[in-house]
């Protein structure tokens, strides 16, 4: 099967999940492609079988590029097997109404896209204190104290990657 992954990201955490989907795919002898969607602007590449997008989430937002993208390609990824990874450190809250909320998001950009994913994943991101500003860095590490996330030791990973490989395979069965 030949497997596109399209995704979007700021701070580096969805492109390295969007890697390792395509290599767990590529592990289980499918062919993926990756693409960033600043890239995909002008979609003129040879259809694949099925299509994993993958976004973050930062103020309660995807990415514009990411969201004009869907609400362009809809129809498109409608007509094949989709799936979707979400990713936000809300999901890993220890506060129900964050988690909900954070489930909530891939809901919503359904709901104004038009696009029908098969499958959703919510996955947990990273806190990249390197790759933030004065300010951002300032804010997230206040956010993080609250939430009991470490906020010295650099960047912080929570994605969980078994989940994440466990998901990739119920998609590929699926599609």
């Amino acid at each position: 099967m030949k497997l596109m992954i399209i995704y979007a990201t700021i701070e580096g955490q969805t492109r390295k999940i969007a890697e390792r989907i395509a290599a767990h795919a590529e592990e289980k002898g499918h062919a993926a492609a990756l693409m960033n969607v600043n890239a995909a602007q002008e979609f003129g590449l040879e259809k694949p079988d099925a299509v994993i997008l993958a976004a973050p989430i930062h103020a309660a937002r995807y990415p514009t590029p990411f969201v004009d993208f869907v609400h362009r390609e809809k129809d498109w990824l409608n007509a094949l097997p989709s799936a979707f990874v979400s990713v936000t450190l809300s999901i890993d809250s220890e506060h129900d109404d964050e988690r909900a909320a954070a489930a909530n998001f891939p809901e919503a950009l359904k709901a104004e896209t038009g696009w029908r994913p098969k499958a959703v994943h919510n996955a947990a991101g990273a806190l990249r204190f390197t790759e933030y500003d004065f300010f951002k860095r300032w804010m997230m590490r206040r956010i993080a104290e609250a939430e009991g996330a470490p906020t010295d030791r650099g960047d912080v990973e929570f994605t969980d990657w078994r989940l994440l490989d466990d998901f990739v395979d119920a998609f590929l069965d699926l599609a």
